[in-house]
């Protein structure tokens, strides 16, 4: 049953490759930065293996080379099991093409049983930083225990990045529209002066279940990717926040950084592109 699982995935991602080929709205340019964004996916259950087949799908018309986690990594259990069935099965044919996942923890999620562990490119810590090349950083913080160490740990990596685009991402969003949770106050009070000091391009959020992109706080832009696989429908109240909203259906994204451009496309779990854009990076040193 496993085996053919696995089959029915690579089945999918092949013979729908060529239907969307025309829906490809990003660049692909040679040796920019591509990578794909999801969060609150570990559930184990259909929609996120649909949601993973799309995103599998989608790598072969353009070949992302990592992905990043928003958290809720993995709902209920967390033995060797969970992880086979909430991570490892669903994304086979990725980290077999030799794709990384790099995670941030979630209010649902194990922190120690996590960050060892090897398919999450944690390197055993809370919050790490990682470049793959081209001017690009990203920042992975945990949102669930923002204390002193990690506040000046933050401050000081990204004094000394040097990068043209500094990116963030962790779980909770500082700005939301969703009525379940919203927005992040206090997490905001403290990082977000970081944020600024340091001008930071781009911050990406999970914990909400939908999609959203926030029009930009302080010239800083803020995506909310929280449904890869949870969904909670009919969740975005109508905020002065909302640049792009979507709760109905779960959803990822896929990111390109090619100098000054970050270019975005989401993309549902039926294969529909719901928003996509080009954000021009602001002076970030």
């Amino acid at each position: 049953m496993r085996a053919y699982r696995h089959f029915i995935l690579l089945f999918i991602a092949t013979l729908c490759a060529s239907a969307v080929t025309q829906q490809l709205l990003l660049p692909n340019k040679p040796d920019s930065v591509r990578f794909a964004v999801i969060g609150d996916n570990g559930t184990g259950d259909s929609r996120q293996y649909d949601t993973a087949a799309r995103l599998i799908e989608w790598r072969s018309l353009f070949p992302y080379t990592f992905v990043l986690m928003m958290g809720d990594n993995m709902y209920g259990g967390e033995k060797p099991k969970d992880f086979a069935n909430k991570f490892e099965r669903p994304y086979m044919p990725l980290t077999q093409a030799g794709v990384k996942f790099y995670a941030s923890l979630g209010n649902h999620d194990d922190p120690e049983n996590q960050r060892a562990y090897k398919g999450y490119n944690m390197g055993g810590e809370r919050f790490y930083t990682f470049k793959p090349k081209n001017g690009v950083r990203f920042f992975a913080l945990d949102s669930n225990y923002m204390d002193k160490a990690q506040l000046e740990w933050l401050d000081k990596e990204l004094s000394a990045s040097g990068s043209d685009w500094k990116i963030c991402y962790f779980h909770h969003p500082l700005y939301s529209s969703g009525a379940t949770h919203g927005s992040a106050v206090d997490l905001r009070g403290l990082v977000e002066p970081l944020f600024i000091k340091h001008k930071v391009n781009v911050v990406f959020s999970g914990h909400e279940h939908f999609y959203e992109r926030i029009k930009p706080q302080k010239g800083i832009y803020y995506f909310i990717s929280g449904c890869a696989g949870k969904l909670r429908k009919g969740d975005i109240r109508k905020t002065d926040l909302t640049a792009k909203g979507y709760d109905n259906d779960n959803s990822f994204m896929l990111l390109e950084v090619a100098g000054d451009q970050l270019s975005f496309q989401t993309i549902t779990r039926a294969g529909q592109t719901i928003d996509s854009g080009v954000i021009n990076r602001q002076n970030s040193k």
